[in-house]
Formats: structure tokens, sequence, C-alpha cells
């Protein structure tokens, strides 16, 4: 059977298997980067190396990759200010890796888009598992229905989300955890909940989400110090009301 093929970029002419996700693997460290990058590619992904800041932007610019692998600690460039510039030329998934323990590293590296995080050292196979996790929530199998509550509208097939009729400039993450909480409104889900029902996992750091619903509400709210959409439920988690009574 001939296997079938879809052009990488714009313009390159260059040529890859249909359904395979180009991911550009950023790691100075060249043993790390060569263990993900076999790890994918026997996945059948299609692979871009770089080992520094400014090498990972050109590649990007020369073929706009379908997902990042990014390590937080490079030389010139950190991964951060990576995220800050392709984040700054449209949206791409992110998954930081990073050899800090410290939480506050790992919630600054969610605040400036990443989707996951990965803390060395690490399983590749977690690692892959994750890359596929994100992927299939960037191409979903099914077209599902448009959403619309509060003055809030989201096309999932198109991955566009509006607020009064402007558009959201939304990561991944905060795309996906808007549509859960527009198919739920009035629902409470817990922070477990939304880890299992929106990242697809079920463990991780739930701060992870707390950023996120944070995130979000900067972005969906009228006055995010006073949320009335997304709501905290205390003890309990968070509730989307579309009748926008004030919350907490």
């Amino acid at each position: 059977m001939q296997e079938s093929y879809e052009p990488t970029g714009a313009g390159s002419g260059e040529r890859r298997p249909a359904g395979a996700a180009r991911v550009l693997v950023v790691e100075d460290d060249a043993t790390v980067a060569e263990i993900v990058s076999g790890y994918l590619g026997r996945e059948g992904h299609v692979v871009d190396r770089a080992g520094d800041g400014p090498t990972a932007l050109a590649r990007a610019a020369a073929h706009w990759p379908d997902l990042v692998v990014l390590d937080l600690m490079l030389p010139g460039m950190d991964g951060l200010e990576v995220c800050r510039r392709m984040r700054g030329r449209g949206p791409v998934p992110v998954i930081m890796l990073t050899a800090r323990g410290d939480e506050d590293d790992r919630i600054l590296g969610l605040e400036v888009g990443a989707d996951d995080y990965v803390t060395k050292p690490f399983s590749p196979r977690e690692l892959v598992l994750r890359v596929e996790s994100v992927l299939r929530r960037t191409r979903p199998a099914t077209a599902p229905r448009p959403l619309a509550a509060a003055g809030l509208a989201v096309d999932p097939p198109g991955r566009r989300a509006t607020k009064d009729g402007a558009e959201l400039a939304l990561t991944l993450r905060e795309f996906d955890l808007l549509s859960f909480f527009l198919r739920h409104p009035g629902r409470v889900f817990s922070r477990e909940d939304l880890m299992r029902e929106v990242w697809g996992w079920d463990f991780g750091d739930l701060s992870t989400v707390t950023v996120h619903v944070r995130r979000l509400r900067g972005k969906v709210e009228d006055d995010p110090a006073r949320p009335r959409l997304i709501q905290t439920v205390w003890g309990v988690g968070y509730r989307f009301d579309p009748t926008g009574h004030e919350g907490s």
C-alpha cells in the first residue's frame, strides 16, 4: 500500500507521512536529546532538534512544529524566553523539561504558556505518553458542536474562542479547560477531576490546574480578582456559572 504524505510547512517542499506530528526537541544535553528524539521517532513523529534558544527559534521559523519539548535550562536564552517568543508568533503546544525541583519554577513555566512539564530525571516512555496526550487534544477525532454561554463561544474544530465576539488568545490547555467548563455549566469539579478530564492524567501536580484556572480567569472574567464565571467552591474545586453570580 502506498504511504501518503503531507507538506510540513508552507513552501518548504518537504513531505512527511500523513498523520505524523512534527516535534521540536530543544535540549542542550546531547544524550538526553538523542534519547528523547529516538523514542519520539519510533512513535512515528518527525523530530527536529536544537541545542539552544536561537537555533530553536530558527528551526521553528523554518518548519513550524506541532509540539515543542523544551528544556528550561538552556545556554544564552532560557526555555522561558524561548516559550514567550514562540507564543508571540503563534499557538503551539509546549511540554517543558526541567531539572529544577522548585515549585515556583514549574509554575513560572506554566505562566508563560507551557501546557505540561516533566521533571528530570524522567522516563522517556512517560514523556512520549504526555506528548501523545497533548497531540490528541490538538487533533480531536470528532467535530464537537460549538459551545456558547455568558458571552463566551468556543469552536472546538477550529480551536477558536471568543468573548463578546472578540477572539481570545488561549493556550492549548486554557482552550480545553474553557471548553470543558462550557460543556458542564453549574457542576463543581475538583482539581483532581479537572486533571483527569482536561489533562487526561490520573496523577500530576495539582498546582498545574490552579495556575491554568487563574490564567483563564484573566482572559474571560471582567474582573479576575472577583470572578463571576469560573468560581471557586471552597474545599471542593471550581464551578462554571454562566449566570455570572459573583464567586470567589
